[in-house]
């Protein structure tokens, strides 16, 4: 055999091999990955995991993106070809977790196509681009059992969330049964009965809240009165304002907590609405009576609320009148909380953009000394705050609100240097605030009492659990008027419309404790985006240099700017004006100085602004520099070692 015949079957071989090679490694290593991103953006939570595990039929997940109309779209719609790389990724990860119990499939709706009329009719949403195409990127998760859940569209402000959102999906998908909510109220949320005796005084009842009507569209609502000793039945339970609730009451809540159900708790230092209500008209007008609290409950999981203590903002205060007769002043009480004020790393509040808070408490942890062992299982994420410049604020005398002078206290009021929170989701292992049991009266029928007037009553002990078996979760709000009509809503023609974020923060609140208690440990994706700290750190730099002089100039035109304004408000009416006055001169000498001084202060920015540019220059010379040193590096590296090779072998070669 010639050599150009073995040269020739040498390359055909080393060929074969190499693509048997490659063959080999796509098929066996495909599921050898590494997520080297520095906050792990591809790795699934333990949550999605365990929702996955669950999972006994196969699920049919439907990523819709119209990525031939991407390709002709704007810069807009093209920016979407790496967010949908990132959400096919991501879901390629859920298909490999869920060893086969996931059918994923990836659909290019074309203009006319079958794939485009089932993308309308799951309701995506549908971006036109040109007269035929269209922009699709949604998902939908679909079950054996008829169930459909769709994400209309993967919007970009909520890429942080993306894990959570299509775990969310799969999760309530799997879940047949219509989620169940009780609502125990001392106020009428729900709305008054029907009875006999408000028809014959021709009465009208009272209609439920709005937001009692939104919970009826889409869940089964049903009310729990303020004095059972145990709840069932339901899925999550709304609290209410609980006033004054007897033990056994407390007892069923802690026992339905323990048990694993979800449950949201809206308590109120001064509830605004409470004074509308019959029982507070009734009651003799003290503050007292439209307060509300757990206390015991709240010392179990490591909170309290402090009575006749209120969260306040400068910042946040918004214009209202508490009376009819009175004209708008800005209230210290009644904040307006905005994005600063959200927990951004909660799918609960992550997108809210405004809330309003009337009177809202103050929610603090429990100090060490006075925290027992069993709180430190307990998460307590802080959900709505105030800014850093909030603070609170106490009353002395019951009356004070009732008599508020809004301007007196905001006079009197300080603002702080931290936050104060107004909003909390607890979860973790739970303990019972009544490990001992309690004490309740059991009536008993079919025997007299030895004395008429006693009651026929006898003390019974009953026990519960005295701690969680599973994950407990818990949502606490230190207000109760910012889910009612009077805040959150507002009338019209057509009737009530939604006012603001309040709605939607009860509502977010409820789809993240409807899941298992998996979803709610789902955690966020993180920041996408990468922060320049080196340029930051360059311009903060270059402000300090300058910071001192440019506070210097401004004084200086402040004080010009005084001058001139007193020089003209002590000229005589028309004096300003005569040609040659002495005003005349002083005004144009003090404007001269203005000009100038402005010149200098323009002059520092330039300065400031050629060193940042400078710096930037010289980095990204440094980081074009970087890489040739480097490679030149190892080539002399390695042009030394092979000279220093040949001359030893050099050498070896002589003496033998």
């Amino acid at each position: 055999m010639s050599t150009t015949v073995r040269t020739v079957l040498g390359v055909c071989c080393i060929l074969v091999i190499t693509f048997c090679a490659i063959s080999i490694c796509q098929n066996v290593g495909k599921n050898l990955k590494a997520d080297v991103t520095e906050k792990k953006l591809y790795t699934l939570s333990d949550g999605t995991k365990a929702i996955l595990d669950k999972l006994t039929e196969p699920v049919r997940v439907k990523l819709y993106y119209a990525k031939t109309a991407a390709l002709k779209g704007p810069d807009q719609i093209r920016y979407f070809n790496n967010y949908y790389q990132f959400v096919k990724a991501l879901l390629e990860e859920y298909t490999a977790a869920a060893k086969g119990m996931i059918d994923f499939q990836i659909i290019d709706p074309r203009p006319y196509s079958d794939q485009e009329v089932d993308a309308l009719r799951y309701g995506l949403k549908r971006f036109p681009i040109t007269e035929e195409e269209s922009f699709f990127f949604g998902l939908v998760v679909q079950t054996h059992f008829g169930v459909e859940k769709v994400i209309p569209f993967f919007s970009p402000q909520r890429q942080n969330f993306v894990e959570y959102d299509i775990s969310y999906l799969i999760d309530t998908a799997i879940t047949r049964q219509k989620t169940k909510i009780g609502i125990l109220s001392s106020l009428p949320v729900t709305g008054d009965d029907i009875n006999r005796y408000m028809m014959m005084q021709g009465q009208r009842p009272r209609p439920a809240w709005t937001f009692v009507e939104q919970l009826r569209q889409q869940f089964e609502v049903q009310r729990i009165p303020t004095d059972a000793n145990e709840i069932k039945d339901v899925d999550i339970l709304l609290v209410i304002h609980p006033k004054q609730l007897p033990e056994q009451t407390l007892f069923g809540i802690d026992q339905f907590i323990l048990k694993g159900r979800r449950t949201i708790v809206c308590i109120d230092p001064y509830c605004f609405l409470d004074q509308q209500s019959p029982m507070a008209m009734q009651a003799p007008s003290s503050l007292s009576s439209q307060s509300s609290n757990l206390k015991k409950l709240l010392n179990a999981w490591g909170l309290e609320m402090p009575e006749n203590t209120f969260a306040g903002d400068r910042n946040l205060a918004m214009l209202g009148s508490l009376s009819s007769n009175q004209m708008p002043e800005k209230i210290i009480g009644f904040l307006g909380l905005n994005r600063s004020c959200f927990n951004s790393n909660s799918p609960v509040t992550a997108e809210l953009n405004q809330v309003r808070v009337l009177f809202g408490g103050v929610l603090r942890q429990l100090a060490e000394p006075n925290a027992k062992s069993s709180i430190k299982q307990i998460e307590r994420i802080p959900l709505i705050t105030t800014t850093d410049t909030g603070n609170s604020w106490t009353i002395d005398n019951p009356f004070e609100l009732k008599m508020l002078n809004p301007s007196e206290l905001m006079e009197k009021f300080t603002p702080g240097n931290k936050p104060v929170v107004m909003g909390y989701l607890l979860t973790g292992k739970f303990k019972s605030a009544f490990p001992e049991g309690i004490e309740i009266e059991q009536k008993q029928y079919g025997r007299q009492p030895a004395d008429p007037n006693k009651n026929n009553a006898v003390a019974k002990h009953i026990t519960g659990l005295t701690e969680s078996t599973g994950d407990c979760a818990v949502a606490v709000f230190s207000d109760v008027d910012f889910i009612s009509d009077l805040v959150a809503y507002q009338n019209a023609f057509f009737g009530k419309i939604i006012v603001g974020d309040n709605s939607a923060l009860m509502l977010n609140t409820i789809d993240s404790l409807r899941g298992s208690s998996d979803l709610i440990s789902i955690r966020s994706r993180g920041s996408f985006e990468r922060p320049f700290t080196v340029i930051e750190e360059i311009e903060k730099q270059a402000q300090a240099e300058t910071a001192e002089e440019e506070a210097g100039i401004n004084a200086q035109i402040r004080g010009f700017q005084e001058e001139l304004n007193n020089l003209l408000s002590t000229a005589k009416e028309g004096q300003e004006e005569i040609i040659g006055s002495k005003i005349v001169q002083q005004r144009k000498d003090l404007e001269l100085k203005i000009r100038q001084a402005q010149g200098r202060l323009r002059e520092v920015k330039m300065k400031r602004r050629e060193q940042i540019e400078h710096l930037g220059n010289s980095l990204r010379s440094l980081n074009m520099l970087l890489a040739p040193a480097i490679i030149l590096a190892i080539a002399i590296v390695l042009g030394l070692h092979r000279r220093l090779r040949r001359r030893h072998y050099i050498s070896h070669a002589s003496d033998a």
